[in-house]
């Protein structure tokens, strides 16, 4: 192979992996999560790394004493996250396939959420 055939093919697979890439980033910031507790006193919505993004309580929160409520909150929070750690799994896998770098990042995603 000649090289500047070489270097042509070479670019082009750096070109498809800035593209890769950049849909990856694209679509993990599209990528969150929104939970509501099993009775609907409390939605929880959260984003793509699990970070807090927004609360609602419905006037039935209300009528819960504070350790209930903040329990209610930090159990649908949870959720959120578990949602969306396996939205973000999914968007990897697309981008980096079934390989190492996959496993490297969902080792520490909770057992159900990791295929």
């Amino acid at each position: 192979m000649e090289p500047a055939q070489w270097l042509a093919e070479y670019r082009d697979r750096l070109e498809r992996a800035a593209f890769g890439a950049r849909q990856a980033s694209e679509s993990l910031q599209q990528t969150g999560a929104t939970a509501t507790s099993p009775r609907g006193e409390v939605t929880v919505s959260v984003n793509a790394t699990g970070a807090l993004q927004d609360v609602k309580l419905t006037p039935p929160a209300r009528r819960l004493e504070a350790e209930a409520l903040a329990a209610l909150i930090v159990s649908t929070s949870r959720e959120a996250q578990r949602i969306a750690a396996g939205r973000m799994a999914e968007v990897m896998a697309g981008y980096l396939g079934d390989n190492a770098a996959l496993t490297q990042i969902t080792q520490h995603l909770p057992a159900e959420v990791v295929r």
